[in-house]
Parts: C-alpha cells; sequence; structure tokens
C-alpha cells in the first residue's frame, strides 16, 4: 500500500527535524571542545585562566555580531545555503584550532569558528517557521534543542578521555573533519524540500516568503519593546549557559578537585538532564497551546519558571560538598532547559514570519553579547578571588535581569513598520 501524500509529507518532515538535531550536535560538539580540552592546553602552552576566559570568549567576537547578518541572508538567501556554508567553515576552522601555537593563531580559529555558526539559530528558527505547524514548533525546537545538549555532553563526557589518551590536536581534527559529511544529506535533501515545499496545512498564515528588505531597515526592529525584551532576556539566558558550557569542566576540576574521569562523568550528567527537560518542556507548551492556551503566554510562563531555577547557580558556589555544587548545577542547567525551547518558539509567535530570521538573529545577538562576556568576567573573577563562588552569584543577579524583560517587555506582535518598508522596498 502506497503512503498518502500526507504520510510523506510527515515523513519528510521528521527527516528533516532529524537533520536540524545533528547540525545541532556537531555544532555544540565542535564549540565545546576548547572548554574540554583547556586544562590540557593551559599546561601545555603555559595559558592562565584569565588568558583561557579571552580565547573561550573570542569564539563570541564575531558570532554575537554576526547574528543579525547571518539572520538577514537567511531570509534572503534560504536556508540550505546559509547554514552549508557556515557548516562548512566552522569545520575547517575546528580543525585547525589544535594546530595553533600561540594566542593570535588560536583567537583566529575560535573567530572564524564564531563566524561559520553564526547562521545555525536563525536557519534553524526559519526551518521551523517554514515548514511546521504552529502547535509542532515547541516540540520540533525542542528536539533540535536537545542537539545542542547532547552534543555538549558528548564531548564533555568522550573529549577528556580522548585528550587524555591521545592528544588535543587529534582530539581538534577529529571532530572538525568527521562531522563534515552532514553536509551530503542536508544539501541534496533542503535542495528539493526548500523548492517545492509550501507552508504546511493548519499554520497560522502571517506574512510569509523571503524578506526583501534591507538589512538596515530591519535593524530598525530593535526600536520595537518586544524585540528588546528578547535581545536583553536572551542575554541574561544565554550569559548563564555559557557560564557553563566555557568553564563547568574548569570549575569541577580547578575548585572541586574532582579528577579528569570524574570531570567528565560530572561535567556531562547536567546536560543530559537539561536534554530531558528541553524535550518534556517543548511537548508540554505545545500541548497547552493546543489546549487553547494563548501561545504568547505559555511560552512566557515557561521561560520564567526556567529562570527562576536556573537561579540556583548561586548557592551551587556556595555550598562546601562538592556533590552538594554538582546537584545544585545540574538543577540549575534543567532549569535553563525548561526556558530553551520557549525562548526561540516565542519569538516565532510574536514575529511575522519574513522577519524571523533577522529577529532570530537579534535574539542570538543579545544571548552572544553574554556569550562575549560571560568567560572573560568569570575567568577574570576566578583569577583575582581564586574561587568561582562571586562569578557564579553576578550570573545569578544576570538572570534575574531576563526574568524581569521577559515579564514586561515581550507582549506585542512584531513586523516591519509601514513606513520602514515603503522606503526599504
Amino acid at each position: 500500500m502506497r503512503p498518502t501524500p500526507e504520510l510523506k509529507e510527515s515523513r519528510q518532515r521528521w527527516w528533516l527535524m532529524v537533520l536540524l538535531i545533528a547540525g545541532m550536535l556537531f555544532a555544540y560538539a565542535q564549540r565545546g571542545a576548547l572548554s574540554v580540552a583547556a586544562p590540557f592546553m593551559m599546561k601545555d602552552l603555559g595559558l592562565s585562566a584569565a588568558a583561557m576566559g579571552v580565547l573561550l570568549s573570542a569564539f563570541f567576537w564575531c558570532y554575537a555580531f554576526m547574528q543579525v547578518p547571518a539572520g538577514w541572508m537567511v531570509d534572503r538567501m534560504g536556508v540550505r545555503r546559509a547554514y552549508a556554508w557556515g557548516f562548512a567553515i566552522w569545520s575547517v576552522a575546528s580543525a585547525l584550532t589544535g594546530f595553533a601555537r600561540g594566542m593570535l593563531e588560536l583567537i583566529a580559529a575560535r573567530v572564524v569558528l564564531g563566524v561559520g555558526q553564526a547562521s545555525s539559530f536563525p536557519a534553524s528558527a526559519r526551518a521551523v517557521s517554514n515548514w511546521f505547524q504552529d502547535r509542532e514548533r515547541g516540540s520540533v525546537t525542542a528536539a533540535y534543542l536537545t542537539g545542542v545538549r547532547l552534543g555538549q555532553a558528548l564531548i564533555s563526557a568522550v573529549g577528556a578521555v580522548f585528550v587524555a589518551a591521545y592528544s588535543y590536536k587529534l582530539f581538534f581534527l577529529t571532530i572538525g573533519l568527521v562531522p563534515m559529511v552532514w553536509l551530503i544529506p542536508w544539501s541534496r535533501f533542503l535542495r528539493k524540500w526548500e523548492l517545492v515545499r509550501p507552508r504546511p496545512a493548519g499554520s497560522e498564515r502571517r506574512t510569509a516568503g523571503a524578506s526583501r528588505f534591507s538589512l538596515l531597515a530591519n535593524l530598525c526592529l530593535f526600536r520595537q519593546v518586544s524585540v528588546l525584551g528578547i535581545f536583553l532576556g536572551f542575554f541574561a539566558y544565554d550569559y548563564a549557559w555559557y557560564v557553563y558550557v566555557t568553564w563547568l569542566p574548569s570549575y569541577l576540576m580547578m575548585e572541586r578537585k574532582f579528577t579528569a574521569a570524574e570531570m567528565g562523568l560530572y561535567s556531562s550528567i547536567p546536560y543530559l538532564a537539561m536534554s530531558a527537560t528541553i524535550l518534556l518542556s517543548g511537548f508540554l507548551s505545545d500541548a497547552l497551546v493546543r489546549r487553547g492556551h494563548a501561545e504568547i503566554r505559555v511560552r512566557k510562563l515557561l521561560i520564567v519558571i526556567g529562570l527562576l531555577i536556573a537561579c540556583l547557580i548561586v548557592p551551587a558556589g556556595l555550598v562546601e560538598d562538592k556533590m552538594s555544587a554538582v546537584w545544585l548545577l545540574t538543577m540549575s542547567i534543567a532549569g535553563l532547559g525548561i526556558a530553551a525551547p520557549n525562548t526561540w518558539t516565542l519569538t516565532q509567535a510574536v514575529c511575522a514570519r519574513n522577519i524571523v530570521g533577522t529577529v532570530s538573529g537579534i535574539q542570538n545577538f543579545g544571548g552572544n553579547l553574554g556569550g562575549i562576556l560571560a568567560p572573560m568576567l568569570t575567568g577574570s573573577i576566578a583569577s583575582a578571588t581564586r574561587s568561582f563562588a562571586l562569578a557564579l552569584g553576578l550570573t545569578g543577579g544576570i538572570l534575574v535581569v531576563g526574568i524581569l524583560s521577559y515579564c514586561f517587555l515581550v507582549h506585542r506582535h512584531v513586523e516591519l513598520q509601514p513606513a520602514v518598508q515603503q522606503r526599504a522596498a
């Protein structure tokens, strides 16, 4: 019996979701590799904690400021080409990182890695907005965000053991080149899909199609209150996230005195917990929307609950028992997991479809300004105070600012204002 067109369409959307998950898994495995290799590279290259903080933040220097141009390019060029080019660039940069011998070479590799990865989130968000129903997007977004955390968990669990057994040079070469096989199914599948697949039935049909507006016109979106709230709220979310991504392995070894093997285990457990809460949060939010609850209200509520739980990072830095610290950190990261899918689907819910890529880029720009600051501030505070407690406390304060931003600023539908559209057309 031949499958119906509806069943065939559903299967193809499922394969698209698998490709989005795999793309994020590879991206975060490559992005998090330096964090895992950091203790070994610091010893081999004679780098201080402050110097490593600069290296860990260097990724975000161009990654953050490329978010809005990358989102605009996704809206103009299409998901397939923008994502594929970025993936190829960042994979090569990752492979070359292990062969850098000085700060300038390491900084250059991290900057190019950031430029390449700038397209990943805007492209994923636009793909969900283009080809999945509104009541599905929480689950699909949760699925590819799970790839983010699984990639981080995988590199944390395996990376330290691999580097200790072999070398960080082989480690970077392997994780840079092997993931490039993803480009083959992505390019073949999306070439046909992007040309012929319409928006699925049952979805809200806000303005669709490619963005015809200039990059300068899209920058005017910063003047809208909801966009400002998204920007500030995601800054707080990502600041906390990148404290974990860049410093958790070193924190467990340097302050909590775990061995390399223990560090690999206890720095991967929180990401596995986060993966579970991301999926549960995505499915729950979609279920509530299907029951008729207002989508924006549902997404915001789960964001606020998640960020409140994430504030457990503050007592985690103060307790004396190292296992108590691990479990508090695990609950904190799980709280970020509750917020994670809803930060992206909230953006899709309040935006006209033809600017989803751009506003997602603005969102990720705000987040990755946090990514620039978090590694450097955390490393500098740890070096100055010989403890991470103050740095973790600062992270909790920033999370409170994010909660207030999502509560009071994000509430209006976002689209280019008529006057701006006329000037840009």
